[in-house]
C-alpha cells in the first residue's frame, strides 16, 4: 500500500496512485455516505480518474498534518437494538463520516501498524484488533498454556477484568503521548493531532440534527 524512502527519517511513506485506485475499487456500494454527501458507487466507479488527484491531496496533507474539515466530522444515527424504544440506551451509535477521509485513515493505519510492529510495540500475546487474530485465537492459545500447567501439576488462577467502555473514554491526549513515545514520525505524528483536536459530531434522527459537539476522547 505504501512506499518507504530509504535513508531518509521522519518522513511518512510516498502515497501511491495504485494503491488510491485499489482502496476506491473495493468500497462498497451498499454503505452510507459521509457529510460530504459523494456517493460510495460515484467513486468506485470513477477511481481511475479520481486516483491520481486524490493520491496528491493525500500526500500533501500528510506532508503539512492539514487536514480537511469533512474528514473530522461525522453524523451519528442511532440503530435500534432491542428493548423498550423510548430508552435510549436501547439504541447503538452509528457514526457516518467522509469516505474519503476513511481512505487516508486507511494510509495512516498501515503506518502506524508497520512502525509498532518494527519497533516491538505489540506483544506477540496480543490478540485483539490484529490481523489473523481474534477472540477464538486468544482463547485457544489461553487453553492451551492452561492445559499444559495443569498437566505439569501446578495451580492455575484467572482474572477476568472487564474495563466498561474503555474504549470511548480514553482522551486523545494520552494516545499522542504514548504515540511519540514510540518514535512516530512527526508528520504522522502531526497528522493524527490535527485529526483528533478538530474531531467533531453531531446526532441525526429523522433529518433533525442536534448541534455539533467536539469529540474529546475515544480510540479513532
Amino acid at each position: 500500500m505504501l512506499e518507504d524512502r530509504d535513508g531518509e527519517q521522519n518522513k511518512p511513506p510516498i502515497i501511491q496512485e495504485e494503491a488510491v485506485n485499489e482502496l476506491l475499487c473495493h468500497l462498497s456500494t451498499y454503505k452510507s455516505m459521509g457529510l460530504d454527501g459523494i456517493h460510495l458507487r460515484v467513486l468506485r466507479e470513477l477511481a481511475e480518474e479520481l486516483a491520481k488527484p486524490l493520491s496528491a491531496i493525500y500526500q500533501q496533507s500528510w506532508l503539512t498534518g492539514e487536514v480537511p474539515d469533512d474528514w473530522r466530522t461525522a453524523n451519528v444515527t442511532p440503530i435500534y437494538e432491542k428493548g423498550r424504544k423510548e430508552d435510549p440506551g436501547n439504541y447503538r451509535p452509528v457514526s457516518l463520516t467522509s469516505v474519503l477521509g476513511k481512505i487516508m485513515e486507511q494510509f495512516i493505519l498501515s503506518a502506524l501498524t508497520g512502525h509498532v510492529k518494527d519497533n516491538q510495540g505489540i506483544r506477540p500475546s496480543q490478540h485483539g484488533f490484529m490481523k489473523g487474530k481474534s477472540c477464538l485465537t486468544n482463547l485457544i492459545s489461553c487453553c492451551d498454556q492452561v492445559t499444559h500447567l495443569v498437566d505439569e501439576g501446578k495451580a492455575v488462577d484467572v482474572v477476568y477484568l472487564n474495563f466498561s467502555k474503555a474504549f470511548d473514554i480514553i482522551p486523545h491526549s494520552i494516545l499522542l503521548e504514548k504515540l511519540a513515545a514510540h518514535g512516530l514520525d512527526v508528520c504522522t505524528l502531526c497528522w493524527i493531532k490535527n485529526w483528533l483536536n478538530g474531531r467533531a459530531q453531531r446526532v441525526v434522527v429523522t433529518g433533525v440534527k442536534s448541534s455539533w459537539w467536539p469529540v474529546m476522547s475515544g480510540v479513532p
